[in-house]
């Protein structure tokens, strides 16, 4: 019996601390599988990288530079067949596995990474996370992981037309989404608002819609809002955009490309008004203020899809992605209604309305992308009227749309607005950047997320394939703005896309593994928004008697509070050890505490009422 007992205790002890290893290796996203074994892996000069073939030295020469760069460690590279003497970090190609999953096994002498090409960098990057330095020693600890992602897409959408931003800041974004094992970067690169993409064959599209004469100035209240009347503008070279697809390839990032169609096309007919309703439209300028427009392309005249077609051309040559995102969204009807042109078309298609009029738009130029290989993918809009099977949807309005889009059989990427627009607030409204007027999405909300409704059949949960944040930029006049917005929640929807449900772990993450990685975000020159102390949120409690425990968001940041109703600051309280507050009755008292991080980045202040009533 003792025996028995034994093997249980045994069997308890080996499987907690299996449990326990994502938050030990504070790995992000969180993995499948995670055994940790007695031993450490040591990574010293002696250390060789070897490779299987022509696939895994890529990858393998990642780590030659990476720890050169970071450790200054120059190790050779060579090919496993030419030689086996230990230690050494292995990387093998091979497709046995999942595709993007990989097997990371280190020993006290041998590490081996294995995977197809996706999986064996996914598996680089797992390998750079758990890496740790004490002194000048390098070490992991032996460890055998299996890991494979949840959804296949897993993405942000960036978008440039309202504000446009360097292509160093666009690779930065990139080189994030490869850490965390983030494979899409959509780029929404038309807008009522600019231009961003080179045509070479309608050149005024840049010279003309890339610039508008003056932007909306921003405010809380109606009441400041105005015009800056300064031009703004820009867009990219098809030579910078060839090299930010490049780059992204080298991650195991697809850049899907976003031409807006048939509306959000205001900058498209300010420089070819011809494209629009009527016989003589226009003039149109590039929109000045944020909003929706009426003037969109004309679904009547041939010369429309003549000239989408020769865009969408040219953007196929730069983008290799087998997507093709065309928008949908929000299309006014209005200039329809009254085009005899577009009324013409309704009439001999035999369509209903309007609706059915933007369904044979979407479908039209469906059929033109999919005779070049690709498939499109648009906004939720797009079902409306009808839509032809091939195409994929972009969930946003809310989750019912991508319920309704996976019922029909319609595979799905989900981007609600409840729970993944970017754009939205983290905080309170008044202690945060200026924001679009009615989102509130917080970190926790973002990690909270599933992806796929559980009112789905199993068959149907199939179609929903990734999730996608989308970052869009009316009130993001700067990069570090949009640095602002996108970190960390960025890791939180990573280990959403990633991690399936069952080995999410909300204390691991927020507690042990995101204060890592904020510390690392820490050195850098990036933006991020500093969470509040955990522990204590804006909110009342009622009682008499209370101990607060807290503890850092970021690691090596501090905490300062105060019983004084005043923001809190460093010239407070330095948190050390829990809080004791004792109410008598009819006593109230307000906690407010700030984190400070160690180069100096700032929480918003977390304001905690406690009442003995």
């Amino acid at each position: 019996m003792l025996k028995y007992i034994f093997i249980w205790l045994l069997f308890c002890t080996v499987a907690a601390y299996a449990q326990d290893a994502p938050a030990d290796l504070g790995v992000i996203p969180a993995p499948t599988s995670v055994i940790l074994k007695k031993g450490n892996f040591t990574i010293g000069a002696k250390t060789q990288i070897l490779y299987s073939d022509s696939k895994s030295k890529k990858i393998a020469i990642v780590l030659k530079d990476y720890l050169q760069k970071r450790y200054g460690l120059k190790l050779p590279l060579l090919a496993e067949t030419t030689n086996k003497s230990t230690p050494a970090i292995v990387f093998t190609y091979q497709d046995k596995l999942a595709k993007e999953a990989y097997r990371l096994t280190a020993g006290s002498t041998l590490l081996n990474i294995s995977g197809d090409e996706a999986g064996l960098f996914y598996g680089l990057q797992t390998l750079m996370q758990v890496i740790k330095m004490e002194g000048s020693k390098l070490y992991l600890p032996c460890v055998e992981i299996n890991d494979k992602p949840r959804y296949p897409y897993r993405g942000i959408m960036q978008d440039v037309g309202y504000h446009i931003y360097p292509v160093s800041f666009i690779k930065s974004q990139i080189e994030m989404l490869a850490r965390y094992k983030m494979n899409v970067y959509h780029w929404h690169l038309t807008e009522d608002h600019g231009w961003r993409i080179e045509i070479k064959k309608y050149p005024k599209l840049t010279s003309v819609g890339a610039y508008r004469a003056s932007t909306q100035i921003s405010h809380y209240t109606d009441s400041l809002n105005g015009q800056d009347h300064l031009p703004y503008g820009g867009f990219y070279t098809q030579e910078e955009i060839k090299e930010v697809v490049d780059f992204a390839a080298q991650r195991q990032v697809t850049v899907i490309p976003e031409i807006e169609l048939p509306g959000h096309s205001l900058a498209a007919l300010a420089a070819y008004p011809e494209l629009a309703c009527g016989d003589h439209p226009g003039p149109f300028k590039v929109a000045e203020s944020w909003g929706i427009y009426d003037d969109v392309y004309c679904a009547g005249k041939e010369n429309t899809f003549k000239f989408l077609e020769d865009v969408l051309t040219e953007v196929m040559a730069l983008f290799p992605s087998p997507y093709i995102h065309i928008g949908g969204d929000e299309c006014p009807k209005k200039r329809w209604e009254a085009c005899k042109y577009c009324q013409k078309r309704i009439k001999d298609e035999h369509l209903k309305n309007e609706f059915e009029l933007q369904s044979y738009f979407v479908k039209r130029i469906e059929r033109f992308v999919n005779s070049k290989g690709r498939k499109i993918i648009g906004w939720d809009e797009i079902l409306e009227g009808g839509l032809a099977p091939n195409a994929t949807v972009m969930a946003w309005r809310n989750i019912d749309e991508g319920i309704k889009a996976a019922q029909q059989n319609h595979d799905v990427v989900m981007s609600p607005t409840s729970h993944v627009y970017f754009d939205f607030i983290q905080g309170k409204r008044e202690l945060e950047p200026l924001a679009i007027g009615w989102g509130y999405n917080t970190l926790s909300r973002v990690y909270a997320y599933d992806p796929t409704p559980k009112v789905l059949t199993d068959d149907q949960k199939k179609h929903i394939i990734g999730v996608e944040a989308a970052i869009w930029t009316e009130h993001m006049d700067t990069h570090r703005k949009v640095e602002y917005m996108l970190y960390p929640r960025l890791m939180a929807l990573a280990e959403v896309a990633w991690t399936f449900p069952e080995k999410k772990d909300s204390v691991s993450f927020f507690e042990h593994r995101l204060p890592k990685h904020l510390l690392e975000l820490d050195k850098t020159d990036k933006i991020y928004r500093v969470p509040g102390p955990i522990g204590i949120t804006d909110t009342t409690l009622i009682g008499s008697v209370f101990k607060i425990s807290l503890k850092v968001p970021v690691e090596g940041a501090k905490i300062y509070y105060n019983f004084e109703g005043q923001d809190a600051r460093e010239t407070d309280y330095l948190y050390e050890k829990p809080i004791d507050i004792i109410l008598r009755k009819g006593e109230k008292r307000q906690l407010k505490a700030i984190v400070i991080t160690p180069s100096g980045k700032r929480s918003a202040n977390t304001s905690t009422l406690f009442i003995n009533p």
